[in-house]
């Protein structure tokens, strides 16, 4: 049953079920078991408070086991992009105060020489880099150093260091 609010009743939320049913391994994890289980009923709609009255601990402390949880995630994801930009084909570095047009002829052009396909049109691959540079692009400018990384299979990733 949801609450008045549209969110659902705390109790009706088991946590031990989401994270059996994401396949969670605390051993394998970056995350400790409690701050997976905090993410998985924030991910629910339970809030922080429903959350510490559930563990018998404050709201203060529930967020502070979410914003911990969200740093490690963060941080895994972080390193994820590392090793794939690492073993990527193509590597391309865009300089702050290059303007976001230029980009796709260079990577087109790291990609040619790579032999490496991308299945983007310039005005997708721009907006891919736009959208996840994240606040790097302002408009067409570039404002911060980026790193742009063509897997083998066309896939495009952008990191800023």
């Amino acid at each position: 049953m949801a609450a008045d609010d549209g969110r659902p009743d705390p109790a009706d939320v088991d946590a031990d079920s989401i994270l059996e049913g994401a396949g969670f391994d605390a051993d394998e994890s970056v995350l400790t078991r409690r701050q997976a289980e905090v993410l998985a009923l924030r991910e629910r709609g339970l809030r922080q408070s429903d959350i510490a009255d559930r563990f018998g601990t404050s709201r203060a402390n529930v967020s502070s086991v979410e914003a911990s949880a969200r740093d490690n995630v963060e941080r895994a994801r972080e390193t994820v992009a590392f090793a794939e930009a690492l073993s990527a084909p193509v590597r391309v570095e865009i300089e702050s105060g290059t303007d976001l047009y230029d980009a796709p002829k260079r990577v087109y052009d790291a990609c040619d020489e790579a032999g490496v396909k991308v299945n983007q049109t310039a005005p997708e691959l721009m907006k891919s880099i736009g959208d996840r540079a994240g606040d790097a692009v302002h408009g067409r400018e570039v404002r911060s150093r980026l790193f742009v990384t063509v897997a083998a299979d066309g896939r495009i990733r952008v990191r800023r260091p």
